[in-house]
């Protein structure tokens, strides 16, 4: 039996998630020949959108920033940023009342919740300084209850840490939570994709056909091989139609970049390719969390918000977020949508699903009085293990590189410090496309 002819491209990228996408775009855009291979039948991964009867509900991801380096790719490599944003973006539910803190910022918020406020404020202020920054095996909550035991306080941290990072405060090392809220910008500006947030991941990948790449649906790689210290090929397999294995495709790529998580990049070499030093790290990296998500619609406003509405005093619940006011392209006629959102306790690690989800439903219940009458729940969906919200708890991500040198990973396993979400997967592309091209110049 012959072997199939190999197709010889200069990207292979796995994955058409977030991470993969950025990636895509940029290498195509700066004139490399791409193929994007992605198992399932649409584009953006975990971060992609479902057709439940005609509402667009969102599997993962459902804001993208706005004015970061998000919208900035997409300038660059000339991909339509459909993104409106929602004025004011976040209220904050605090002693029955919804409060806007835009433009206020910390001292605004802080003073709403409690007296001791200006405490808070001080040791926010001294994390601005790296010697103000507590050690790493310090939680976010521990580092709250230095300053206040006021459970508004500890409710506001513990969600916007499940609404930032997918994990709870006591899991999240308070060092992570403190560089990205002084850093990198609390009160970010955000929006919705009015096709959902697949919208985005679409104008992406037109961006790779455009420049002559191809991203190619239902087809997994199957296997990389290792010759003299590279990847020189990977074999493809297309599920074909019916989900009935088709013939496998051997492709070869200058470079490979891969956006389905370390551990299983890994596995499609094998592990003798990488040496005990580096596969320590991928499994001391692996730590997904979890996160819960209850899609539900109406036909009456359930939530007197443009956008999103946070929490201080919830059992799980972290956010609900509105999206029929700016998109009602994502609900039929006459409905709106809603998502609500938490994570588990604990976030990392094995927890008890059935009840967890009751107590997120319990949550609802107390902020949509008579929700069980009043809504339709279009599903519920636990993200976890292989599937998660993030691959790495932000602060124990792996570097994009590997021991094979033109072999990357990008994504939300190999993020930034302290940073989290599809805005750290475009982080990530940029940084691993500048290496490539240093590495790899085009043509």
């Amino acid at each position: 039996m012959t072997s199939p002819a190999a197709e010889q491209w200069d990207a292979l990228v796995i994955g058409a998630g977030a991470g993969g996408l950025f990636t895509a775009a940029r290498l195509a855009h700066q004139g490399y020949r791409t193929l994007v291979v992605e198992r399932l039948d649409k584009v953006g991964g975990r971060a992609s959108t479902d057709d439940i009867d005609g509402f667009k509900v969102n599997n993962g991801a459902i804001v993208i920033e706005t004015g970061g380096i998000t919208e900035q790719t997409c300038r660059e490599v000339g991909a339509t940023f459909d993104i409106r944003e929602p004025h004011p973006p976040l209220l904050y539910r605090i002693g029955g009342k919804d409060v806007d803190v835009t433009g206020g910022g910390w001292g605004f918020l802080l003073s709403k919740l409690t007296r001791q406020g200006a405490k808070l404020l001080s040791g926010l202020g001294a994390a601005r300084s790296d010697s103000g920054l507590p050690e790493d095996e310090l939680s976010t909550a521990d580092w709250v209850r230095k300053f206040t035991r006021n459970d508004s306080v500890q409710g506001i941290f513990r969600n916007m840490c499940g609404s930032v990072f997918a994990v709870s405060s006591e899991e999240l090392p308070a060092r992570v939570f403190l560089t990205y809220f002084t850093r990198k910008s609390a009160f970010k500006r955000f929006g919705f994709h009015p096709e959902g947030t697949v919208g985005l991941w679409r104008a992406l990948a037109e961006v790779v056909t455009r420049r002559g790449g191809e991203v190619r649906l239902s087809t997994e790689v199957e296997s990389l091989s290792v010759v003299d210290g590279q990847v020189s090929q990977a074999v493809l397999r297309s599920s074909g139609v019916g989900g009935a294995g088709g013939e496998p495709a051997v492709v070869r790529a200058r470079f490979v970049v891969s956006d389905i998580g370390p551990s299983a990049t890994v596995r499609l070499t094998g592990p003798d390719d990488f040496g005990p030093d580096y596969l320590a790290d991928v499994k001391r990296a692996d730590r997904p969390a979890a996160m819960i998500a209850v899609n539900f619609a109406s036909q009456e406003r359930l939530i007197d918000v443009p956008g999103m509405l946070s929490f201080a005093v919830t059992r799980r619940l972290a956010y609900m977020a509105n999206f029929t006011d700016l998109c009602p392209e994502m609900a039929p006629d006459g409905w709106n949508l809603y998502v609500a959102a938490g994570v588990p306790q604990p976030s990392v690690g094995d927890f008890d699903e059935a009840a967890e989800t009751d107590q997120l439903f319990a949550d609802i219940d107390d902020v949509i009085p008579g929700f069980g009458a009043r809504a339709r729940v279009l599903s519920t969906v636990v993200t976890r293990d292989d599937w998660p919200p993030q691959r790495a708890v932000a602060g124990f991500d792996l570097a994009p590189a590997t021991p094979i040198p033109n072999l990357w990973n990008v994504g939300d396993g190999v993020k930034e410090y302290a940073n989290g979400g599809t805005t750290a997967c475009a982080e990530t592309a940029q940084l691993v496309v500048d290496r490539i091209t240093a590495a790899f110049p085009p043509g």
